[in-house]
Order: structure tokens, then C-alpha cells, then sequence
């Protein structure tokens, strides 16, 4: 049981690190991946079950297979919020921010429930018999609540560029911007291979006049930043 509990703490620390280097980003994912992630998730699922039911699996190792994925889980989300809390904080005070109840408070709400049941889980509110099961799919509704609380569902304006969900946009590279629609606003920024790449995302009306002023006099501070970076790209 120690070398277990060791193997899964070895596990925890690798999914935190892995988490926290962003080796998966919100950005990749699409329709055609999360719908095969969840396809070979229910595989493996129905393999298990099988595997269990036909006596491959005792009812020991199959429990220990479901405590490493929560505790995988647990681990990759608590560092990836961690993470996302570090680039809030290197990306400094928030300029502008669309805030509204289904945007920024329900989310909260949902997060911190989340959070507060993966506590409950565990068994620590009930002082109750603790169980693997109990403690380590606890951590991991703990650590997607934790994470849930770290992202923002509209972007952040920030003094050093925009954080969109998971990925910060530095000042220095975002190039223009346009109204696609009334209330619809369109940046392009340079993206890591330097090519211009699209954001949208919906500005309220009255919010508009705002976000013009900030965005005409932050693409107007980093121009010569911006200049050094499109011309080395064009040397290379």
C-alpha cells in the first residue's frame, strides 16, 4: 500500500507539472478531438468493465486503475490552474473586462460548488472511513473546480496584453483590430509562427467607445516592438 500511495503521489507531481506546462491548451481542442477523446474514454471504460466482468481484472487492480486516472486528473488541473493564476499575475491590472452574471459570477458559483463537493467527496467534512476511491476522485473534482475558477469565459484586457481563456496575447503583437459586427469585435495578432492569426468576441454596445480608446492607444505604445518583431521575421 506505501509503494502505491508513493507511485501515486510520483503520478500527482507528474500530471501538476504537466499541467502547469500547458502541454494541452483549450486552443487545440476542436470538435473532432474531444469528440474522439470521449470515444476512446468510453472504450477504455467498456474494455475495463469487460475485463472486470470476465475476471481479467480483480476488483483490487481495477480500483487502483480508477484512482491513478482521478488522481491524474487532479493533478493536471491543479497545475494547470496554478499556472493560469502565474500568467494573471505577470500580465498586471485588469484595463477593461465584460462582466455580467452568466460571465463572471455563474462560473464562479459553478467552480466553487465543484470545489466544495470534491472536499466533500474525499470524506474530510464527514470524518468518515477514507477510501482511495473517495480521495482521489475528490482531488480531482477539487482540482477541475480549482482550475474552472482560474479561467475566464470572456477575454481580459490586461496591462500587458489580452488573456484569452488559456493563452496571453502580448500588446507588442496584436496588429489591428475591426468591428465585424455591431457589437462583435474582430483582433488580429501575430501567432507563435508569426502569422496573423483571428480573435472574436462579443463588446456590449455601450462598452465600445472603451475598448477603442484601449485598444487604439495600446497598439499605438508597442508599434516599435511590433515593428522589430515582423521585421525580423521578414530577415529570416
Amino acid at each position: 500500500m506505501i509503494l502505491f500511495i508513493s507511485f501515486l503521489v510520483c503520478l500527482f507531481a507528474g500530471a501538476a507539472f504537466t499541467g502547469f506546462r500547458r502541454m494541452l491548451r483549450l486552443e487545440h481542442l476542436n470538435e473532432a478531438r474531444v469528440a474522439n477523446g470521449v470515444l476512446i474514454a468510453v472504450i477504455i471504460l467498456t474494455v475495463m468493465s469487460f475485463a472486470h466482468l470476465s475476471g481479467f481484472f480483480s476488483q483490487s487492480v481495477a480500483a487502483k486503475v480508477t484512482m491513478s486516472l482521478y488522481t491524474v486528473a487532479g493533478g493536471f488541473f491543479i497545475g494547470y490552474g496554478i499556472k493560469l493564476i502565474s500568467i494573471r499575475k505577470k500580465a498586471g491590472g485588469i484595463e477593461y473586462m465584460h462582466r455580467s452574471f452568466w460571465t463572471d459570477v455563474a462560473p464562479n458559483i459553478i467552480a466553487i460548488g465543484l470545489f466544495v463537493f470534491g472536499i466533500y467527496r474525499t470524506g474530510v467534512l464527514q470524518w468518515e472511513y477514507f477510501t482511495g476511491i473517495g480521495i482521489t476522485s475528490g482531488l480531482s473534482l477539487i482540482g477541475f473546480g480549482f482550475w474552472g475558477w482560474t479561467v475566464r469565459i470572456v477575454p481580459e484586457f490586461r496591462e500587458e496584453g489580452v488573456l484569452v481563456l488559456d493563452k496571453m496575447i502580448p500588446w507588442k503583437k496584436i496588429v489591428a483590430y475591426r468591428w465585424e459586427s455591431e457589437n462583435t469585435l474582430l483582433i488580429e495578432y501575430l501567432n507563435h509562427q508569426k502569422n496573423i492569426s483571428e480573435y472574436k468576441t462579443f463588446i456590449p454596445s455601450e462598452d465600445e467607445l472603451i475598448i477603442e480608446k484601449l485598444l487604439g492607444r495600446k497598439i499605438k505604445e508597442h508599434e516599435e516592438e511590433r515593428k522589430k518583431i515582423i521585421l525580423s521575421e521578414e530577415e529570416n
